[in-house]
């Protein structure tokens, strides 16, 4: 009775192992919450820790590859411009080189912006690569 039951606790044990490693595989996946404040609080110094140097960049009326400090002015012109409402993410992921890539919805008033973020890991920190706002009026 004492080995059953030595058996089963480690049967659960590994249950839960599993389970937890999932979990972690998940978070692994999903975007650092830092950026998604950053985005949902309009602070461009914040977001642009994550920028790579240089980083592509999209906004209306700027699309090119800028320095991280560019980048920045940039990007807190644009939060200037358009102030958020709320920012959500609706897909995100990871590809097989191990790149993260989100897509989400930044608004501000009546402005909708889809959101585009792709982050590559360089020495082994996720850094945005390629961030874009676009509006269906671009």
């Amino acid at each position: 009775m004492k080995k059953s039951a030595q058996s089963g606790l480690l049967h659960i044990m590994m249950v839960l192992l599993s389970i937890m490693a999932c979990f972690s595989v998940q978070a692994q996946n999903d975007l650092n919450p830092k950026i998604s404040a950053a985005l949902r609080s309009a602070n461009a110094k914040d977001l642009s820790v994550y920028f790579n140097n240089p980083i592509d960049l999209t906004t209306p009326g700027n699309e090119g590859t800028y320095s991280k400090a560019q980048a920045e002015m940039i990007v807190k012109s644009f939060f200037q411009k358009y102030p958020p409402s709320s920012f959500t993410l609706s897909h995100q992921g990871k590809s097989n080189d191990g790149s993260q890539y989100a897509i989400g919805s930044y608004k501000s008033g009546p402005n909708d912006f889809r959101t585009y973020l792709l982050l590559k890991v360089i020495s082994g920190q996720p850094l945005i690569h390629q961030l874009k706002f676009e509006s269906d009026e671009d």
